[in-house]
C-alpha cells in the first residue's frame, strides 16, 4: 500500500478479508487496520485505525492519477542552498540539514527551524505538506538565512529518535545554533519552533548566549497533560461522537494521563491503564471508532503513554522556562488551532513573560488559521492534507517583518 500524503510507499499489507459487503486489511508494521463497507457505487466507506486513533477513510477506483496540489512549494531557488552536517557533541551524533542563504552581500540574520513532535525531516514533511521548505524559502527570498535539519534518527541525521525527549531535541537545536555561530556571515541568530519546537526554543534560548531572538509558532503555555486534555476534547467535538462518549473520553483520558504521570513502573502503569480503558468497551461501536478504541490494538496506544518522551512531555511546564527568557519573543498561533488552543496557551505565555520582566515580545492570534498555519474551515486535523495551502503567506510575512525589524541594527 502507498500513502502519498505521508510520503510512504510499499507498506506491507497482511490478512486481507473480503466478503460480499465488507473489506478488512491489516498493516502489522504500523499496528493499523482498515474496516470498510461496500457502497452501491462500488466504493468502500470505512474507518482507518492506527495507534489508538481513527479516521474516516473512503476507498474507490479511479482511472486518473491523483495529483496532490501544493502550489507554495518552490520551483526555483534564487539563493544559495547548501547541504550541511553539524555535530551535537553532548550526544555524539551528527545532524544533517540544509542551509539557505540570501543572494547578495551579508551579513544576514539567520534562523534555526525546530520541528514539532514526532520524527520529522528537515522540511517538517507531513500529510503531503512541507511547511519548513515553504517557510525557509519565504524567509530566504526576503533576506533571512535559514538552517533546517532532519530530526535525530531521521533522514541523514544520526542518533536514535525513539529514546529521545524534548531536552535531547533542545540539545540538537543548540548544536544548530553553534554551527551558525561558527560562520561569520550572520548578523544575528534566532530560533523558530513549531508546536513542540515552540516548547524547545525557550529552553535553548536560556542555555545558549548565542540566541538573539525566538519565535513560537503554535508553542505551548501549558503542560503536556493540560494540552492533551484540551486537544482531545476539542478535536472530538468536531466529530459525531455522542454526549455519553465524550464524557467517557474526558473521564478516562484524564485518569490515564494521571497514571502515566504518577506511576513510574511501566508494568504497573500499563495494568492500571488497561483497567481504565475498559470503560470504552461500554460505548457504542461508532463512539469506539471515533475514539480509536479497539481491544486488539489499543495496547499500543497505552504503551505510547509510558514512552520516555511522553512522560517528559506530560510534566514539562513551559511557564518557568518562559519566565527566564530575556531575548525578544514573537508568539503566533492560529485562531482555529485545536491541537494547541490559542486562548488557553497564549494567555499563559503572556503571563509567564510578564512575570519574568520581558517586555520585548509580541503575541498574535491569526484569524482563520489552524495548527499548521493553513487557512481552514474548522481546524480539525483531518482537514490538513485536504488544504492546498501549506503555510499562510500573511503569517510568514508577519514573522519576516518582525525578524528584519529586530535585527536591523
Amino acid at each position: 500500500m502507498d500513502s502519498p500524503d505521508q510520503g510512504a510507499t510499499d507498506i506491507p499489507v497482511d490478512a486481507v478479508t473480503i466478503s460480499d459487503s465488507t473489506i478488512r486489511f491489516d498493516l502489522p508494521n504500523l499496528k493499523a487496520y482498515y474496516d470498510g463497507s461496500l457502497q452501491p457505487d462500488g466504493s468502500y466507506q470505512g474507518t482507518w485505525f492506527q495507534g489508538g486513533t481513527s479516521l474516516p477513510l473512503d476507498i474507490a477506483l479511479t482511472e486518473t492519477e491523483i495529483v496532490i496540489k501544493r502550489p507554495q512549494e518552490p520551483k526555483d531557488f534564487p539563493y544559495d542552498v547548501e547541504d550541511v552536517m553539524f555535530k551535537n557533541s553532548k550526544a555524539n551524533i551528527k545532524l544533517a540539514g540544509t542551509l539557505t542563504t540570501p543572494d547578495g552581500d551579508g551579513p544576514f540574520p539567520a534562523i534555526v527551524l525546530i520541528s514539532g513532535s514526532g520524527p520529522q525531516n528537515r522540511d517538517e514533511e507531513l500529510l503531503g505538506h512541507k511547511p519548513f521548505l515553504v517557510l525557509s524559502d519565504y524567509f530566504t527570498r526576503n533576506g533571512i538565512a535559514v538552517l533546517r535539519y532532519d530530526d535525530r534518527g531521521v533522514g541523514d541525521s544520526e542518533g536514535d529518535f525513539a529514546d529521545a525527549t524534548s531536552f535531547d531535541f533542545a540539545n540538537d537545536a543548540d548544536a544548530a545554533v553553534a554551527y551558525l555561530k561558527s560562520h561569520s556571515g550572520f548578523s544575528a541568530i534566532g530560533l523558530a519552533g513549531h508546536s513542540e519546537g515552540g516548547l524547545i526554543a525557550p529552553i535553548v534560548a536560556n542555555q545558549s548566549e548565542d540566541v538573539d531572538f525566538i519565535i513560537l509558532m503554535a508553542g505551548t503555555g501549558l503542560t503536556g497533560k493540560e494540552i492533551l486534555k484540551l486537544q482531545g476534547q476539542l478535536i472530538l467535538k468536531q466529530t459525531e461522537i455522542s454526549p455519553e462518549g465524550l464524557e467517557a473520553y474526558k473521564h478516562t483520558q484524564s485518569a490515564m494521563l494521571q497514571i502515566a504521570v504518577d506511576i513510574d513502573n511501566d508494568e504497573e502503569a500499563l495494568k492500571k491503564l488497561s483497567e481504565e480503558s475498559e470503560a470504552y468497551g461500554d460505548l457504542s461501536k461508532q463512539d469506539q471508532q471515533i475514539i480509536g478504541y479497539d481491544p486488539e490494538t489499543f495496547e499500543a496506544a497505552l504503551k505510547a503513554l509510558l514512552h520516555p518522551w511522553m512522560r517528559t512531555f506530560l510534566t514539562l511546564d513551559p511557564r518557568p522556562v518562559l519566565e527566564k527568557v530575556k531575548v525578544p519573543v514573537l508568539v503566533v498561533n492560529g485562531e482555529k488551532d485545536l491541537q494547541v488552543p490559542p486562548k488557553e496557551n497564549l494567555s499563559e505565555i503572556k503571563a509567564a513573560l510578564d512575570r519574568g520582566g520581558n517586555t520585548n515580545y509580541e503575541i498574535h492570534e491569526l484569524k482563520g488559521l489552524n495548527h499548521l498555519f493553513q487557512t481552514c474551515e474548522t481546524g480539525a486535523p483531518i482537514e490538513y492534507s485536504l488544504i492546498e495551502e501549506t503555510f499562510n503567506e500573511e503569517a510568514m510575512d508577519l514573522m519576516t517583518r518582525w525578524i528584519l525589524k529586530r535585527t536591523a541594527d
